[in-house]
């Protein structure tokens, strides 16, 4: 899209900025004795800036046929609100009525001739009465003569001296000539065209009961009256007049009474007038302040673009915007916004004083000079882009509001010291786009007038977001901006999706004083609290909040540690949270902490600390309003009551938010190990967490998981690796299942596991193949006690040994018990015997030493023993079990040990869920069969 000041042209007066406010003011009677401005006294270069509306097209249609003898209405009263366009109005008719140019030079008026079929329009009589101009009290000295009244004024202009001879008696008396002598006037005069502007202006001045030398009040009354029905007897003669909208605008009692009185005259005669529409008066600005537009075909190119950026964002904008006339309203109002049209015509013309045409004129006139001025690059002139930072541009509509405005517009609207100014500068993603000033703006313009026809205070989110948003703006990003706002701003307002600027401060101030008062503990815990709230289920058995090193155990748990918000993780420069990791890895307190490897930590960015820390005291200030309000220490009306309670659950909704954008590093410890089993520098690495991720402890866990910080499940071959690595060397054959697991908790060069199970389920698994290890639960001399290799089992860890493969292989050859055929038995044939693991060896066994390959008569086959176990000491009597009694049995190859557990808890009150769901995964995981609850 091409800007707006390649496409569209601006007046050279509107470019140059040599405009004058007069200008715009458009007085009558400076036009009709040719003292006005060309583009007012000019027929031709008026009708060249004139929009000619339904209203103005209707009532020139009906001009013509009048003055043409072919109907038409004899009298027409121009009444709308101050600045809706009837001085124009009545231009347009003198201009096409009074011969100056020919009617074909005119812009518009040949196809209005033509539509009522009036070939040549017939140069009228132009008479203007002025009530801004006459003086009732003063009368006008012209050739000698005193015109003292409205009616000596009148004929003065239809004739001369000549006419005015005829009603100079009543001129001097002050008395209305009655309706026959004022019909004689017009008729000598027609083709005649009255113009009466601000007649209410020039009556009210007359007070009841006195006479001045323009007559008296009922004297001028009457003289209306008369004029309107003589009119009614000039077949070519036409009266306009224009008359004020409210009585407001009458001014006092006078002009009330006035006004009441000419509605009333003017009712029996007059002409229904249609009223300049709100989409028309788009081409009537635009006309008078753009000359031409240059490019319509890049014009409509950006239009488009813009129809269609709304239909793909329609969630975030009005539903007009979706409406297929939407895009032809821009079309007509490029290069301004409708936007604009619609707060300016809607809220602004709402104010008393506020000129509807006139005022838009005004104010665009310099707006426009100075986006033009600044190199403005915006597609289309939008609320967002007005510049109210300009004193000449905010001294226009200030000048309409109550006082009070200035701080509001300095602080919170505009400017480069503004508060939206300020944000912008510190957070370039919205001062890339002035997303800041350009929603401020908005909100000005469309709720700084706050008239008795307004239905609600403020405007929607939606229609905040139409005067900001342009083709390639994420809208996302101007929502941040507006919370952001909300948050920091003095007198802007927000209740019921709306948002609203007053001269009244709203909360923020208190909100603010009362911020400066919080100091870091109550941050600090706070902080604690929304972590706390927000992790919830994750691998770690164990979370320490802003723990001091000597309060985080030394133990066997995997642990995670929250690093003080003081003590940040930073890319670049100091590293805070790194020293404070290293000092809690190292020592606990005075002791150096033996299980390095148990722990992990979590640290906040340090470019978001600052900011946390402000949202976090916003929160807290809120919640000290709304806390004292309940409890009657400060009192707040019903809106501040909602103002604190919503800006109360906003900070902490942000706070929440901000706590995991924070928190976002899980720090690690590691160490690696190189081929030459060389051990590197222990070193620190950060993995970022996803703040979007919707459960805290799960994306804890995710990270966990993907980066294998903590292992769940090992593979046997895992294990085998690690022991050759470390343990089966130099000799050494065999290291205790216990030894493996509590070096890996020390040590961070080794796995960092979950728990002892993890191990435990590991030697399971291995246990049936002889590739990984052997198994034994003890050793006397050069023998194992309880010795396996390539045999499931479920190892016991107390007392576990875990041998070196190959060491096992040739102990179990070793201790096998050697087989050699019979010599008194068959070649062919023979009995077979079972083997210690159960197969079938198809030969026959040899006798064991110490053994009878077949029982006798007295000899013991069997035995059986049962014992209580401590469920304490448990597993220490076990292991004691198992060296004393179970070795006996085991090292004889031929015997066949079953062991079984039976276990039994009961608890009077019922085992709570927690209990239940952990027995029956761990049982699970041992095989337990059976393993019920009742």
């Amino acid at each position: 899209m091409k800007p707006w000041r390649e496409i569209a042209v601006p007046h050279e007066d509107v470019l140059k900025g040599t405009f004058q406010q007069a200008e715009f003011a458009a007085d009558i009677t400076r036009v009709h004795d040719g003292s006005a401005a060309a583009e007012y006294s000019d027929p031709v270069l008026f009708f060249d800036r004139t929009f000619i509306t339904e209203g103005m097209r209707l009532l020139l249609e009906s001009v013509a046929q009048r003055l043409a003898g072919r109907g038409g209405d004899p009298v027409i009263q121009l009444q709308t609100a101050f600045g809706g366009g009837k001085t124009h109005t009545m231009l347009a008719v003198m201009h096409m009525a009074g011969g100056k140019a020919d009617a074909s030079t005119l812009r518009g008026i040949p196809e209005i001739l033509d539509r009522v079929g009036v070939m040549t329009l017939p140069k009228a009589r132009i008479a203007v009465l002025d009530g801004i101009r006459l003086s009732p009290s003063q009368p006008r000295k012209v050739d000698g003569h005193e015109i003292r009244t409205l009616w000596g004024e009148l004929a003065w202009q239809l004739g001369g001296a000549e006419a005015y001879a005829k009603v100079a008696e009543a001129d001097r008396t002050g008395t209305s000539p009655g309706k026959d002598v004022l019909a004689g006037l017009l008729r000598d005069a027609a083709p005649v065209v009255i113009l009466i502007d601000e007649l209410v202006a020039y009556i009210r001045q007359f007070e009841a009961g006195k006479t001045l030398a323009g007559g008296s009040f009922d004297s001028n009354l009457t003289f209306v009256q008369a004029l309107t029905e003589a009119m009614k007897a000039v077949p070519n003669g036409v009266l306009l007049a224009s008359l004020p909208e409210s009585e407001q605008e009458a001014g006092g009692g006078q002009g009330v009474a006035a006004l009441k009185a000419l509605e009333h005259y003017f009712g029996r005669v007059q002409a229904v007038w249609k009223t300049v529409g709100k989409e028309e008066a788009f081409e009537i600005v635009r006309r008078r302040l753009f000359a031409e537009i240059r490019d319509r075909a890049a014009a409509n190119e950006s239009c488009r673009a813009f129809a269609d950026y709304y239909v793909a964002n329609a969630g975030e904008l009005p539903s007009e915007t979706q409406e297929a006339n939407y895009y032809d309203r821009m079309t007509r109002a490029y290069p301004i916004h409708p936007e604009v049209f619609e707060r300016l015509y809607s809220d602004w013309s709402s104010l008393p004083n506020f000129q509807r045409t006139r005022g838009v004129l005004k104010l665009m006139a310099k707006v426009i000079n100075r986006l033009w001025q600044s190199n403005n690059q915006d597609a289309l002139l939008m609320p967002g882009s007005l510049p109210l930072a300009e004193s000449t541009v905010i001294s226009d509509l200030t000048t309409y509001l109550p006082t009070g405005w200035d701080p509001v517009i300095d602080h919170d609207v505009d400017g480069e010291s503004s508060e939206p100014a300020e944000i912008e500068q510190k957070e370039p993603k919205f001062g890339a786009n002035q997303a800041c000033r350009r929603i401020t703006r908005t909100i000005f313009l469309g709720s700084a007038p706050s008239g008795p026809n307004r239905m609600a205070q403020g405007l929607e989110t939606e229609r905040v977001m139409l005067g900001c948003l342009q083709p390639g703006y994420a809208p996302h990003l101007f929502k941040d901006a507006m919370g952001r706002l909300e948050t920091r701003l003095t007198y802007l307002n927000k209740g019921n999706g709306r948002w609203w600027l007053d001269i009244k401060p709203n909360l923020r101030r208190e909100m603010e004083e009362r911020k400066k008062r919080i100091d870091d503990a109550q941050v600090i815990e706070t902080v604690r609290d929304t972590l706390q709230r927000s992790l919830g289920p994750s691998v770690f058995s164990s979370v320490h909040y802003f723990t001091p090193a000597a309060d985080v155990p030394d133990e066997w748990n995997i642990r995670l540690v929250v690093l003080p918000i003081a003590q940040p993780w930073s890319r670049s420069g100091p590293n805070a949270a790194k020293e404070a990791a290293d000092a809690i890895l190292k020592r606990r307190g005075e002791q150096p902490r033996l299980h390095q490897n148990r722990l992990l930590f979590l640290a906040a960015e340090a470019d978001q600390v600052m900011h946390l820390k402000d949202v976090v005291r916003q929160q807290l200030a809120w919640r000290s309003i709304e806390n004292d309000a309940k409890d009657l220490r400060l009192t707040l009306d019903n809106q501040q009551q909602r103002q604190a309670t919503q800006n109360r659950e906003q900070a902490s909704s942000t706070v929440q938010r901000l706590v995991r954008e924070t928190f976002k590093w899980l720090v690690a410890p590691m160490q690696t190990v190189n081929k030459n089993s060389e051990l590197s520098p222990m070193e620190w690495e950060a993995f970022p967490l996803n703040p979007a991720s919707q459960a805290f402890g799960r994306e804890l866990d995710r990270v966990v998981a993907e980066n294998e910080l903590v292992i769940d499940e090992w593979a046997p071959t895992h294990l085998n690796q690690l022991l050759k690595r470390w343990y089966w060397k130099d000799g050494v054959q065999e290291v205790a299942a216990v030894d493996v697991w509590q070096n890996s908790c020390n040590y961070l060069y080794f796995p960092r596991l979950l728990k002892s199970t993890v191990i435990q389920t590991t030697i399971a698994a291995g246990a049936a193949s002889t590739d990984f290890f052997g198994l034994a639960y003890g050793k006397d001399g050069d023998d194992y006690r309880g010795f396996t290799l390539g045999k499931t089992t479920s190892p016991l860890m107390d007392a576990l040994l875990l041998i070196e493969p190959g060491h096992a292989k040739t102990y179990e050859e070793r201790t096998r018990a050697p087989t050699v055929e019979s010599e008194s038995a068959p070649a062919t044939s023979g009995p077979t015997s079972t083997s210690a693991a159960g197969g079938t060896t198809g030969t026959p066994m040899a006798p064991v030493a110490g053994a009878a390959s077949t029982s006798t008569p007295g000899t013991l086959t069997h035995y059986f023993g049962s014992i209580e176990l401590d469920p304490v000491k448990g597993a220490l009597q076990y292991s004691t079990i198992a060296q004393e009694i179970l070795h006996l049995f085991t090292r004889n190859p031929g015997a066949i040990v079953r062991i079984k557990v039976d276990i039994e808890a009961e608890l009077a009150t019922g085992f709570d869920a927690d209990t239940v769901r952990a027995v029956k995964e761990n049982a699970r995981t041992l095989s337990l069969k059976p393993s019920e609850f009742d």
